[in-house]
């Protein structure tokens, strides 16, 4: 039986009230989509608005310059299709998947931690025991959703994202809305990284979390190999 992923990514082209671009970051869609799909798998895309995804115009280079599945995607009418028509995730019911997963950029920082249908989806993903993954920026997907008890679902668990270090780096600490890795520890996850652009994954329970760009094929492995070992 084919597995089924539902592939969320921000709606968000602008960082806040700046006029500085924003959005997915397309190593982060590319990799993973590619990944999974190769192996056999169903991907959706949907967003929190629904229609057109916006891509960060800073992760697309000139042909050739790009990651291979950065490339391969700038040439799939397919996949633009469907980031261009993104379903709206209001529309959505989580019985339908078997995971959720969540790619990066800057743009997840303003919609996905206040999205009440992202909380609805990832409380019950974790209710139902199903895979949750994110690469980067996109852990900002799971710093919303609670337990039954009441405490965040991250609590307790190995979870990693991209760092404040990685933040700084790239100049935009005082530009997000808040630091990712520091909500994740307030919220009382076991934060693991690497060295900044490093790549890196954790699995924990159903959580399997990357750091940055470079760890978005390690996530998508991951989450193929638990799929696998649950057919």
């Amino acid at each position: 039986m084919t597995a089924n992923i539902l592939m969320i990514v921000t709606s968000s082209d602008r960082m806040g009230e700046t006029d500085k671009p924003t959005g997915l970051w397309a190593e982060e869609l590319a990799v993973p989509y590619y990944t999974l799909r190769d192996a056999g798998i169903s991907v959706t895309l949907a967003s929190t608005k629904g229609g057109q995804a916006p891509v960060d115009p800073e992760s697309i280079q000139p042909v050739g310059e790009n990651d291979p599945f950065v490339d391969r995607m700038l040439a799939d009418d397919d996949l633009q299709r469907r980031v261009n028509s993104t379903v709206p995730l209001a529309d959505l019911d989580m019985t339908r998947f078997d995971a959720v997963f969540f790619p990066g950029g800057h743009g997840t920082m303003w919609d996905l931690p206040n999205d009440n249908a992202v909380k609805n989806i990832v409380e019950q993903a974790f209710r139902d025991n199903k895979l949750i993954a994110s690469v980067c920026h996109g852990a900002a997907g799971l710093v919303s959703a609670l337990r039954a008890d009441g405490l965040p679902v991250i609590h307790g668990r190995r979870i990693n994202s991209f760092t404040d270090a990685e933040e700084r780096e790239v100049g935009l600490a005082c530009t997000v809305p808040f630091l990712l890795e520091s909500r994740i520890r307030e919220l009382g996850a076991l934060f693991e990284s690497a060295d900044n652009w490093h790549p890196f994954a954790i699995q924990d329970g159903g959580f399997i979390t990357g750091q940055n760009p470079q760890s978005s094929a390690a996530v998508a492995n991951i989450l193929i190999q638990h799929l696998t070992l649950s057919e």
